[in-house]
């Protein structure tokens, strides 16, 4: 930590000294935008200045939960219902249903793995399932600048609308992140100037967006914005932390409105639709925040699509950001009644479909 606050140092010094603005909002907001057009999109060169003293957001990710990235392994169940043992090559005692199922594996022995339910089976039934390291960000001076992360492996482009080249681009891996220092409009979709001569069309970008708190909200909550894919994490009218998250696909769709979270649980199965096509068997789901009855806030194990649509409802987050916001939750002083009041307040930003922000 005390190493990422001195290398801040030195950039807000630059800061201060070559921008001087009424403040750092003003900066991006103003100083970018000033003449910034599709048919002139060169920024000022007090705006290049500004890019080049903060090349990167003014954030530090989150610890990760390695007690649970290490200690906790997942198999996801292949083939059309593969038997069931009861010991390594022992008797079959029964049929994994069809469906979308993982296992958590408590032991092996050679090509054998036995799940948390006391049942084996044989790794060629099974694909090894690593969980996403990805981790959320502190905002570390709230979200007076906005800023994204990158949906995918991508170059900037030179200008808006302009094709992506290795020779006038900028690499950006997924999940990079990068400030917005100004946007123009192009057809039906902006883009977003990241750095000087550096352009990337929102569809790639997942944006960090504040919003007001909702009436009766008070103390610790969460946004999920639905259009953006993002939770942001506030302490009344501060935000705290922000990251990518995995909302319901189209037909299991996330509700909207205001919710209290009513139960937090460490780890619990999750199961439903057996039989059907959409059947799915998830073992020791962590970090579990029941919201909207059993639509919940939780860790996903079984994919690393942080920023696009993926789940039957439920808020997907990584291991890590799931393990945050749990612990953030449940560290929440108690009201007059003794109780733990925390609320997910899930909008939507702008109008959105599909199977994420990279078909908004």
């Amino acid at each position: 930590m005390k190493r990422r606050l001195l290398l801040f140092i030195p950039l807000i010094g630059i800061f201060l000294i070559s921008a001087s603005p009424g403040s750092a909002a003003e900066t991006f907001a103003s100083v970018c935008a000033e003449g910034l057009t599709l048919e002139n999109p060169t920024p000022t060169e007090e705006c290049q200045q500004i890019m080049l003293s903060f090349p990167v957001p003014v954030v530090t990710e989150i610890p990760e939960d390695r007690f649970t990235l290490s200690n906790y392994e997942f198999w996801r169940v292949m083939g059309d219902a593969p038997n069931l043992y009861d010991g390594p090559a022992g008797n079959i005692v029964g049929q994994m249903p069809a469906g979308f199922n993982f296992i958590q594996a408590i032991d092996s022995s050679g090509d054998w793995v036995k799940s948390k339910n006391g049942e084996w089976m044989n790794t060629a039934d099974l694909k090894y399932s690593p969980a996403s390291y990805f981790r959320g960000v502190r905002l570390l001076n709230g979200l007076e600048n906005p800023f994204g992360w990158v949906l995918g492996d991508l170059m900037t482009t030179a200008y808006p609308g302009g094709p992506q080249s290795m020779e006038t681009g900028v690499y950006k891996e997924r999940y990079s992140r990068v400030n917005i220092f100004g946007q123009v409009k192009l057809g039906d979709w902006y883009w977003y100037m990241v750095g000087p001569d550096q352009w990337i069309d929102q569809r790639s970008v997942a944006v960090a967006k504040p919003v007001e708190r909702p009436e009766g909200v008070s103390g610790r909550w969460v946004s999920i914005d639905l259009y953006e894919q993002v939770l942001i994490a506030y302490e009344n009218d501060t935000p705290i932390f922000s990251t990518l998250v995995a909302t319901g696909l189209p037909g299991w769709d996330t509700n909207e409105g205001v919710f209290q979270v009513w139960a937090y649980i460490d780890r619990d199965r999750m199961a439903g639709a057996t039989g059907a096509p959409d059947a799915y068997a998830l073992e020791s789901v962590p970090w579990v925040m029941y919201f909207d009855d059993g639509i919940s806030l939780h860790g996903a194990y079984w994919h690393d699509g942080f920023g696009y649509r993926r789940s039957h409802g439920c808020v997907n987050m990584s291991i890590s950001d799931s393990n945050f916001i749990f612990h953030w939750m449940e560290d929440t002083p108690p009201n007059e009644d003794g109780e733990i009041v925390n609320h997910v307040y899930v909008y939507a930003s702008g109008q959105y479909r599909g199977s994420g922000p990279a078909t908004k």
